[in-house]
Parts: structure tokens; C-alpha cells; sequence
């Protein structure tokens, strides 16, 4: 080892007996996580050779990593991503062979993993299109998480933000437009559904008549999209007069809509797109009926925890709805508490959120029954 090789890096040992490599020209510091003075040793001459030998450190590395893992210097993204295919299921897993085809991972399908470079991937999110980073992100995290990637290609702060397209909320009258004009009644029946309840298109699709709790005025049902995660509760709302119309159309046993219950969402997005064509619509999905509920609620002051809790805490569409509202004068709490010892204010209306202007439904119309019940 030459004389200016040895000046590059030096080793210092801290009191509790870790090495930390040294650079002696900054003065950094890297922890080399470990006591043994030895191994030590060995990191600080690969970490000196590797600054005047980087090709036959490349090679070296190759070496280490084939000792580790025989396919980790020939591993590349499409093994990955078919890796991630084969563990996903259902509508996740179709999904996934989709998203796979992209052609802007091409630039990247037969590249070995370990050989990535941040310029590669900068190639593959060149055209700004909002699915290649999004999977792309996922597809990298789950090559770091599989640890066949030794450091991430790019950090995580530096990721490209992806630009999303402005939703928007389906009004009254393009709601009331595609119901005239839909003459297939179990179509019209899940649009109606979707407009007064803010359900997402396939929990709607797929509610059963079991699913209905006529004594209490509820439907209960598990959302699709957390289907599987722990400690998940499922959807409780209480229905009105029109959701009991729409459900007394309906068959009184097994699944509501029993051929939209076995469409693919996309087929069923597709068939709206249809109708709001031929209506002239854009710029709206069956998406935009959660929109559309979430804006309805905030205008008729129903409490944003309520919204939450019908269409789920991170709901984007109760947070673009309920960030537009007014300033909140916040009462005084010594004075609400007064008040509530007093009796004046009850553990329901304790329950309730000040809104501007707008009027309070009553308590009882508006409170899932979970809580009605634990007052």
C-alpha cells in the first residue's frame, strides 16, 4: 500500500470499543459498526484501495456480492417486478401485470439491479406520467426491502414529485342527467347508491343484501381497499328514506347488483365514462361521487369527523372538500365546560364540530350508530 493510500483513511476507536472510519483530509467520520479490530482493518483497506482502484473494486464487490447471493450481480427489474406480481393477488395482482408493461420501464427491464444508477431511472420517469413514478417507487422500495439493492438509487427526499391531475366532485344536475339517460335499472340504481352514501365504486358494487341492517337503518360493510390489514373496523352508516327506496329495488338475498358485482372496476368505470360522453360530461369518474358526498356534507355542516369516518381518515376527497371551508371561531373552553357540568351541553352535542354558517343536521340523523350507542 502506497504512502498516500495510507494518508486517505485511518481508523479511530471511541470509548465503547466501536471503529469509526476516518477521513483524514474533512476530518468525516463513518461508523463501521463493529468491534473487531480485524474486520475493522479489512473495511479500511477496501475503503483505501476502492479510491485508487475503482474498476477492480467493482470487480471485487462482484465477487463478495456472487459469495452472498449468486444472483445479486445478475438480478434485474423485470425479475423484480414479476417478483412482486406472483405475491399479489385478485384485482392488486391484475393491477400489477398491467402497471409491469409500461413501456417507460423499458429503459430499465433488463438492467441488473445492482448496476442501477439515479440517471437510470431519471430516463424511465423522463415524461412526468404519474403511474411510472408511482410504481416505480414501489417496485425500487420493494428491491431495497428484499435487500437486493445495497443503497437506494435515489434517497427518498429526492424522488420526483408526481404531478396529479384536479379531481373533481360530480354536480347535482350531471348526476341527475346520467340518471334520466340510464336505462339499465341495476347501473342507475349503484349511481343513485354512490350519490347518497360517497361509497367507493366497488364497495357498492359488491354490498349484499346481508350487508343491511333494517331494524337500525345501517349497512355495514368492510371496504375492498383495506381488505386483509389488521384491526381494520368495517364502514357503519345510517341510511334515509332514498338509500331504503334503492335498497327495496334490490334483491333481498346474496349480492345488491349481481352483474356489476362481477365486473372488473375498470369495466365499470369504463361504462360511466360512456354515459358522461354521450352527456358531454368531463372531468368526472365514479370516483367524483365521494367528491361529490364529501362537498354536500361540508356544506350542510356535517362534522368533518363524521365525513372522515363514512369515507375514511385519508380520504383525499374529505380533505380537498373540508380544507376550503371558512375560518372556525373556537369557543372558549371554560366556558363550554361550564356548560357541559351545567348540564346545557350534552355528550352528543359535545360531540359535534363548529362549523360556519351552516346549519346542524340533528345529532341522531347524522351519528353512525356505533357512537349514537356509546352515549
Amino acid at each position: 500500500m502506497s504512502e498516500t493510500m495510507k494518508q486517505a483513511f485511518g481508523l479511530v476507536q471511541r470509548p465503547w470499543g466501536v471503529f469509526y472510519l476516518k477521513n483524514k483530509i474533512t476530518g468525516e467520520q463513518i461508523s463501521l459498526k463493529t468491534r473487531d479490530k480485524n474486520a475493522a482493518q479489512r473495511l479500511l483497506q477496501a475503503r483505501n484501495e476502492s479510491e485508487f482502484q475503482p474498476q477492480f473494486n467493482v470487480a471485487l464487490a462482484r465477487v463478495y456480492m456472487n459469495g452472498a447471493d449468486p444472483k445479486l450481480a445478475t438480478r434485474t427489474w423485470q425479475e423484480v417486478m414479476e417478483n412482486i406480481v406472483a405475491k399479489k393477488k385478485d384485482e392488486t395482482r391484475r393491477r400489477w401485470e398491467v402497471a409491469i408493461k409500461d413501456v417507460n420501464f423499458d429503459y430499465i427491464r433488463h438492467l441488473p439491479v445492482c448496476e442501477t444508477r439515479p440517471e437510470h431511472f431519471d430516463k424511465a420517469l423522463a415524461d412526468g406520467k404519474v403511474s411510472s413514478n408511482v410504481y416505480l417507487r414501489r417496485i425500487h422500495n420493494h428491491a431495497l426491502g428484499m435487500e437486493w439493492l445495497l443503497k437506494s438509487v435515489i434517497p427518498r427526499l429526492q424522488w420526483p414529485r408526481p404531478m396529479f391531475k384536479g379531481k373533481r366532485a360530480i354536480t347535482a344536475e350531471e348526476h341527475a342527467a346520467i340518471i334520466a339517460r340510464e336505462m339499465n335499472p341495476e347501473r342507475r340504481d349503484l349511481y343513485e347508491l354512490l350519490w347518497h352514501t360517497g361509497a367507493a365504486q366497488s364497495d357498492g358494487a359488491c354490498l349484499r343484501a346481508e350487508d343491511i341492517n333494517w331494524e337500525a337503518r345501517t349497512i355495514c360493510y368492510t371496504r375492498k381497499k383495506l381488505k386483509g390489514r389488521a384491526n381494520i373496523k368495517p364502514a357503519l352508516i345510517r341510511f334515509g328514506a332514498e338509500v331504503e327506496a334503492i335498497l327495496r329495488r334490490r334483491p333481498a338475498a346474496g349480492p345488491l347488483f349481481p352483474y356489476l358485482a362481477t365486473v372488473r372496476p375498470g369495466d365499470r368505470a369504463s361504462e360511466f365514462r360512456q354515459r358522461c360522453q354521450g352527456l358531454k360530461i368531463k372531468g368526472v369518474s365514479l370516483h367524483s361521487y365521494r367528491y361529490a358526498w364529501a362537498e354536500r356534507a361540508l356544506k350542510c355542516g356535517y362534522p368533518e369527523r363524521f365525513a372522515q369516518q363514512a369515507l375514511g381518515h385519508n380520504s383525499q376527497a374529505v380533505h380537498n372538500a373540508y380544507a376550503k371551508h371558512a375560518e372556525v371561531t373556537v369557543p372558549c373552553l371554560d366556558d363550554w365546560e361550564k356548560s357541559f357540568r351545567t348540564g346545557t351541553i350534552s355528550n352528543a352535542e359535545n360531540l359535534r364540530l363548529e362549523m360556519p354558517v351552516a346549519k346542524l343536521l340533528p345529532v341522531d340523523f347524522r351519528m353512525p350508530l356505533a357512537v349514537a350507542q356509546s352515549n
